[in-house]
């Protein structure tokens, strides 16, 4: 079978190539391989709007790819290999496609411990996961999330306002404390708290182990933590390995060009597992929607024929109970932090600023505009506007 344009991965970046694709070719063949179960839908729903808006169904959760584009759509199909001199890619079922131009959208695997994925243990990520997850909550009364990043925080202000008892382990101090300065991390923190949720903090799970439809874990502080399903969400690592065995550049992903294209003319990769030349921030691979989004449907217009490079710089945003932010750049208290509250902490502008205060990252806290100013403080190497 053969595709003109052919995108292994089937998730929001999938969607947006061929999107982008059809700005610009109305007619040429699109394929999508995806291993997921799923057709690309919208993945920042399974942590936010699935559990907190009672009018959002799961109806509303595709994307309508193949509708929309015309692109045919191979769900559970893995991609193992690309033989680049005859422009082919084969599957795990061995079955072979040829390609006129190919997108690796393979977007990143989940972090994980020594403990199998079951029904009770879930790496959380996909649509399957979520559907996994709902239904633990019919007959689970407890259960431990761990990770207090971007995903674990979402999970379980989601999982508590949904009825069920959650731990939340984090080896933060504070929940959030690895972004957030410590008055906002406080805060943060004892949202939690105030919710109902369980909070053990400075620890890691080094082990854990299913008994009695029950998950026991093993933390490194010596103690055990025990609930009727566990949810890990410790970020992902870049899928990559497909790009690296057909002998094109990696580094912490697959690395592109302005154009988003590898060092096979004819090849490119976008989204999670790109590594590329961000405009503004420099060299980067990003994770978030927004990225997904937008370099998606860049590189379908660029595979399409279009000549424009990708420049855009994307952001970031989480919900979390009654609170959201919105960020650009490197949001971490590994840098110097300066602080510019409408009402502390509830409303306000944090700046992350390097050794010569040089704005190197901008968080909006519960403020809902800025960013292309915060973009241009970036760019511009400013200090801080305060």
């Amino acid at each position: 079978m053969r595709y003109d344009y052919l995108i292994v991965g089937g998730g929001m970046v999938a969607d947006n190539a061929a999107r982008g694709i059809r700005k610009l070719d109305k007619t040429g063949s699109i394929g999508i391989l995806g291993a997921d179960s799923d057709e690309p839908y919208t993945r920042p729903a399974l942590s936010k709007k699935l559990w907190t808006d009672k009018d959002f169904g799961r109806d509303q959760v595709p994307l309508n790819t193949a509708s929309d584009t015309g692109a045919e759509i191979h769900t559970t199909t893995r991609v193992v290999s690309v033989n680049r001199a005859k422009r082919t890619v084969a599957t795990d079922s061995g079955d072979e496609f040829e390609y006129g131009e190919l997108l690796l959208a393979t977007g990143g695997a989940p972090r994980q411990i020594d403990l199998a994925p079951s029904p009770r243990v879930i790496y959380f990520r996909t649509f399957a996961d979520y559907r996994a997850l709902r239904e633990q909550l019919q007959t689970a009364s407890h259960i431990a999330v761990v990770g207090g990043g971007y995903i674990g925080a979402e999970i379980a202000s989601a999982l508590v306002q949904n009825g069920v008892e959650v731990t939340l382990v984090t080896s933060d101090d504070k929940v959030g404390a690895h972004m957030f300065p410590d008055a906002l991390a406080t805060a943060f923190d004892q949202g939690f708290v105030d919710h109902g949720v369980t909070v053990r903090r400075g620890v890691k799970v080094t082990s854990g182990a299913e008994a009695s439809a029950r998950v026991q874990l093993q933390l490194d502080d010596g103690s055990a933590l025990e609930a009727d399903a566990v949810v890990f969400g410790l970020g992902v690592t870049p899928n990559s390995d497909l790009a690296e065995a057909a002998g094109l550049k990696t580094d912490n992903g697959i690395v592109v060009d302005e154009f988003l294209r590898t060092d096979d003319e004819h090849i490119y990769a976008a989204g999670d597992v790109a590594n590329y030349p961000d405009a503004i921030l420099g060299r980067r691979r990003i994770e978030h929607v927004d990225n997904a989004n937008e370099m998606g449907k860049a590189v379908g217009r660029i595979m399409a024929g279009g000549t424009d490079p990708y420049t855009y710089t994307p952001y970031f945003y989480s919900d979390v109970f009654d609170d959201g932010y919105q960020a650009v750049g490197t949001v971490s208290t590994s840098l110097k932090t300066v602080e510019d509250w409408k009402t502390k902490p509830s409303e306000g502008i944090v700046y992350y600023v390097d050794e010569s205060d040089a704005v190197k990252g901008v968080l909006f806290w519960n403020v809902w505009e800025g960013l292309d100013d915060g973009k241009q403080l970036i760019a511009d190497a400013s200090a801080p506007p305060v």
